[in-house]
């Protein structure tokens, strides 16, 4: 058993630059999922609207680049998920060639596409969900060849948490448990949970858990939290007087996706939000260059 791991802090190394703004379907992007396509494309499909209402948000907007990191940014395609509902907060993975889309609210929903733009409505299965502690902002990742762990924002017990789910076929769920809870003196603990926009990537020997932390007022729109562990199913107990030893970092971001670029071999992270949050470019998801820097 290894008991020694090398922990890294993540750092925002870059300003922020545009990377899609929509013109025609929306005035803004707040949570957002970006991917790499097997062409090599890169594809993002995010709330937005023109009111900055969540009640309001009924579909996603669906963009397309060739390179993630160039002048240009994203082209505007259209919308997707346009069926009468609220959508929020999209999750697209793809595997054997299709591309399955997790979104919310509660109830978890899905869509299957085969290429990123016609998606077809797939009603997932939801085994042992927690009433409250799982109900939007989903996030899912591959931790090996047959087991995909998925995350949701929600509260627990009155505090704000991260449910654990996991999967072989990204149609059935199993609720495992929740893989960061709050407690104690947590200083933010709004009734939908202060705890939003889970990600979770595994650089070197550990896992790291990304989620904003924010009741929506604007002094902390942009604090995203950063937690580390060696299981992609446990990131801790945030009590509020426990940060210098559970927080691994605080970075600038709002709903942020943290991506890695093949073409370039780098790590950028983005940022977004509603108009009028001081986001760093209004209206638009921004990008920035982000390092992994060794915890020394």
């Amino acid at each position: 058993m290894k008991l020694h791991y090398e922990r890294f802090i993540p750092t925002v190394v870059s300003a922020y630059k545009p990377l899609f703004a929509p013109q025609k379907y929306g005035n803004y992007v707040n949570d957002h999922s970006v991917i790499r396509a097997a062409d090599g494309s890169w594809h993002l499909f995010g709330i937005t609207g023109f009111a900055s209402d969540p009640n309001q948000e009924r579909y996603f907007v669906h963009a397309r680049a060739e390179r993630l990191w160039q002048e240009e940014g994203m082209d505007e395609l259209g919308k997707v998920i346009d069926n009468g509902g609220k959508a929020w907060a999209p999750c697209v993975v793809e595997q054997q060639n299709n591309y399955y889309m997790l979104y919310g609210p509660s109830p978890t929903k899905l869509a299957v596409s085969v290429d990123l733009a016609e998606w077809m409505v797939y009603p997932p299965k939801m085994r042992g969900e927690p009433p409250l502690g799982a109900h939007r902002d989903h996030m899912a990742i591959k931790i090996n060849a047959d087991t995909w762990v998925m995350y949701l924002s929600g509260i627990r017990d009155g505090y704000s948490c991260i449910s654990c789910f996991v999967s072989n076929d990204l149609i059935e769920w199993r609720f495992v448990q929740y893989a960061l809870t709050s407690s104690g003196n947590a200083s933010l603990n709004p009734a939908w949970g202060a705890f939003e926009s889970p990600y979770v990537v595994r650089y070197g020997d550990l896992y790291y858990l990304f989620t904003t932390y924010t009741d929506c007022d604007n002094a902390n729109y942009h604090d995203t939290l950063v937690f580390a562990s060696p299981s992609p199913y446990d990131f801790g107990d945030y009590t509020g007087d426990n940060r210098a030893e559970t927080v691994v970092a605080k970075l600038h971001a709002h709903a942020g996706e943290v991506l890695y670029d093949p073409d370039t071999d780098g790590w950028y992270i983005t940022t977004a939000g509603w108009r009028d949050k001081n986001v760093p470019i209004e209206g638009a998801v921004a990008i920035a260059r982000l390092e992994w820097r060794p915890d020394r």
